[in-house]
C-alpha cells in the first residue's frame, strides 16, 4: 500500500490497536464447521496466532509442528514451551532424511503448477500431510514478516547501504578474501551470511533486495542460458526503485514491494498449493485486510528499533509469551539445502541435473550447470538453494513435457529467473 502515510502514535495506543485487531481477526478466522488446528513453529508469529486463538476459543485447540531433531535450528523446545503453556493437543513431524523426500519433491512438479524454488515447500508439504490426519482447516502466521518488518533482508538492506559508501574494488577484495574462507554444512552460516552480504553491496539497493530472498545474481542467471534472457524483473524492479528514490524512509519501500510480490507470489504460493494438494484450508489471521491496513500506517520506527525487528508485535507479547520464545533469533521454516544435496538428496539432483540437461541441450549452458554442481559436492562453494531451484525446474520440465521448439522461444518461456522469486 504505497500511498499509506505513516501516522505518530505512541507505543501504548499501537499496542492497543493492534490488540483489539488481533482478537477480532482471530475471532473471525476460528468460525468453522470442522475441527481446527494452528501451525506451530514456537516463533513469536505463530505463537502470536496461538495465543489469540486460545483466547476466544471453547474448546482445547489442536496444534501441529515439524522438528528437525539434533539440528541447529530444531525449535523444538520453544514449540513445547507454547504447547504447554497453552494446553493444545499437539501432533509433531520431524523431518529427516528417512522420510520419504525424494516421493514428496517429485510431487511437487505436479501440485505447484509452475515451478517454485522455494526450498520451504518440503517442510509445509509434511507439515499439511501431519495436519491432514487430524484436521482440515489451520491458522498459520504468515504475513507477519512482510507487515512488521521481520526478515533480515531489512537489516541487510541498512548495512549494505553504509558498505557501498566504501569503494567497489575494496568490498570485491573483501569478497575475494573470503571466499578462501571454508565452506559450512549449516543451513544459513555466518560466512555463506556474510558473502551474500558484499556481493549485494555491489548491486543496485532494489537488485540487493530480491537477491538476499533469493540465489543467482543476473549474471548468473545469465550465463545458465544459451539465449538472451527477457528482462523479467526489471520492471517491478522499477517500481521499487521509484519508491526508494521519492521517499527520505526506505523500509516502508521494501514493505511494500515484499507484500506486493514475494508475499503473494512466494510465501502464500507455496503454503496454498502444498497445503490444498492435503485438502487443507489455510488461513493467515494476521493478513485480515484492517491489520495489513493498520501495519501500513504505522511508523518505520514501530517497526524496527535498533537490532529488534517486529518491535511492536513484541511489545504487544511481551507479558503474553514466553520470554524465550519473544528474545529468540528468527529461523527460517525450510531444508538445510546445502548439506541435503550433498547427502540425501544428492542422486535425485544430480539424476534431475543431467537428465535436464540432456533434454534440452538448446536451452541451458550445461558447463555452467554442471560446474556450479560439481564445485558445490566437492564443498568448494555452497549453493544448496541454486541447485535446489534447478532441481525443481527440470521436475517441473519434465512432469508436463515442457518443449523447446527454438532457442529463442524457449529461453523466454524457461528462463530460471522466472522461477519465483527464489531463485
Amino acid at each position: 500500500m504505497p500511498d499509506q502515510i505513516p501516522r505518530q502514535r505512541s507505543l501504548a495506543s499501537a499496542c492497543e490497536e493492534l490488540d483489539s485487531l488481533l482478537q477480532r481477526s482471530l475471532r473471525e478466522h476460528l468460525l468453522s464447521d470442522v475441527p481446527l488446528g494452528v501451525w506451530l513453529s514456537g516463533g513469536i508469529d505463530s505463537s502470536t496466532i496461538l495465543h489469540y486463538a486460545s483466547q476466544v476459543s471453547s474448546s482445547r485447540l489442536k496444534t501441529f509442528s515439524i522438528s528437525f531433531r539434533g539440528r541447529s535450528f530444531d525449535e523444538t523446545s520453544y514449540i513445547q514451551q507454547a504447547v504447554k503453556e497453552y494446553g493444545t493437543e499437539h501432533e509433531q513431524l520431524d523431518l529427516n532424511p528417512e522420510l520419504d523426500l525424494q516421493g514428496a519433491i517429485e510431487e511437487f512438479a505436479y501440485y505447484s503448477d509452475e515451478p517454485s524454488a522455494d526450498a520451504g515447500a518440503l517442510p509445509v508439504w509434511f507439515l499439511s500431510k501431519l495436519c491432514k490426519t487430524r484436521t482440515t482447516v489451520a491458522l498459520s502466521g504468515e504475513g507477519a514478516d512482510e507487515l512488521f518488518a521481520g526478515y533480515l533482508t531489512y537489516r541487510a538492506n541498512a548495512f549494505a547501504r553504509s558498505l557501498r559508501k566504501f569503494p567497489p574494488s575494496g568490498i570485491a577484495l573483501a569478497l575475494a578474501g573470503l571466499r578462501l574462507w571454508p565452506v559450512s554444512n549449516e543451513k544459513i552460516s555466518f560466512e555463506y551470511q556474510l558473502k551474500r552480504l558484499l556481493e549485494g553491496s555491489l548491486m543496485p539497493a532494489e537488485r540487493a533486495h530480491v537477491y538476499w530472498n533469493g540465489t543467482f545474481s543476473k549474471a548468473e542467471k545469465r550465463s545458465l542460458v544459451s539465449a538472451k534472457l527477457p528482462p523479467a524483473l526489471d520492471q517491478i524492479l522499477g517500481e521499487l526503485r521509484e519508491m526508494l528514490s521519492a521517499r527520505k524512509q526506505d523500509l516502508g519501500a521494501y514493505l511494500w514491494f515484499d507484500q506486493k510480490y514475494y508475499l503473494p507470489d512466494d510465501i502464500l504460493v507455496k503454503s496454498d498449493r502444498m497445503s490444498m494438494a492435503h485438502a487443507v484450508e489455510l488461513r493467515p489471521p494476521f493478513l485480515d485486510h484492517r491489520i495489513v491496513e493498520f501495519a501500513a500506517t504505522l511508523p518505520a520506527s514501530l517497526k524496527i528499533r535498533g537490532s529488534q525487528q517486529k518491535f511492536l508485535l513484541k511489545e504487544l507479547m511481551r507479558d503474553k509469551l514466553p520470554q524465550s520464545i519473544l528474545k529468540r533469533k528468527k529461523i527460517g521454516f525450510d531444508i538445510p539445502a546445502h548439506e541435503w544435496v550433498r547427502g540425501p538428496l544428492r542422486s535425485l539432483v544430480v539424476d534431475a541435473l543431467h537428465n535436464g540437461l540432456s533434454d534440452y541441450p538448446e536451452v541451458f549452458n550445461s558447463d555452467v550447470i554442471e560446474n556450479y554442481l560439481r564445485d558445490h559436492l566437492e564443498k568448494r562453494i555452497n549453493v544448496g538453494y541454486h541447485l535446489w531451484g534447478l532441481m525443481v525446474l527440470f521436475l517441473w520440465m519434465k512432469k508436463w513435457a515442457i518443449q523447446a521448439p527454438a532457442v529463442s522461444t524457449a529461453a523466454h518461456r524457461l528462463a530460471p529467473a522466472d522461477v519465483s522469486m527464489s531463485i
